[in-house]
């Protein structure tokens, strides 16, 4: 059965740039919030997104369809946001990730208990922190993660064992439970 996703951009493919445009409205808001993660900065988050859709259109590669369109996608915005950080050289350092307050335009993003989660999943080693924003807030299977991080089934679900045990200890340490976010 083919995802939405897929349906959109064969569309594309074939001329349609309504489909494009829906693509957009369907995954922008979400690329951008996942490129936060990465890059720190909502503006920073936006380009990635911007760049995300505009490889799509440059390369105008056929989806073989291995795994779902939004998976794929997410993938491409991996690389943009590693790419991004590379030509930047830049990454907050863990205290102003930490410590900064949000803007308005990132609040928008992040809600309260969201907010408070992804700021302790940001002190984490960024691996942990990549696979427990994709599972908790981006909503991937371990199935997908593999495929955006390229890695096997075994290096994720490790992974995600070790961020969460390691996230547990931090929530234990500021004495919050789980009830509490």
């Amino acid at each position: 059965m083919t995802d939405s996703g897929t349906a959109l951009y064969r569309r594309y493919l074939k001329g349609d740039n309504a489909a494009l445009e829906a693509l957009v409205g369907m995954y922008s808001d979400a690329l951008v919030r996942f490129a936060y993660g990465y890059v720190g900065d909502t503006a920073a988050a936006e380009d990635v997104m911007a760049d995300t859709f505009a490889a799509l259109i440059v390369k105008r590669k056929e989806f073989r369809e291995e795994a779902k369109f939004k998976t794929y996608l997410y993938r491409i915005a991996r690389n943009k946001a590693i790419d991004f950080l590379r030509a930047n050289k830049r990454q907050l350092p863990l205290e102003e990730q930490c410590v900064r307050a949000p803007s308005a335009e990132e609040d928008v993003f992040l809600r309260d208990r969201e907010r408070q989660l992804f700021a302790f999943i940001k002190t984490l080693p960024s691996q942990y922190a990549e696979v427990l924003q994709l599972y908790y807030f981006e909503g991937f299977s371990a199935e997908q993660m593999c495929r955006i991080l390229k890695k096997s089934r075994k290096q994720v679900y490790n992974l995600l064992a070790r961020a969460r045990l390691t996230l547990r200890q931090i929530f234990s340490k500021e004495g919050i439970s789980y009830e509490d976010l």
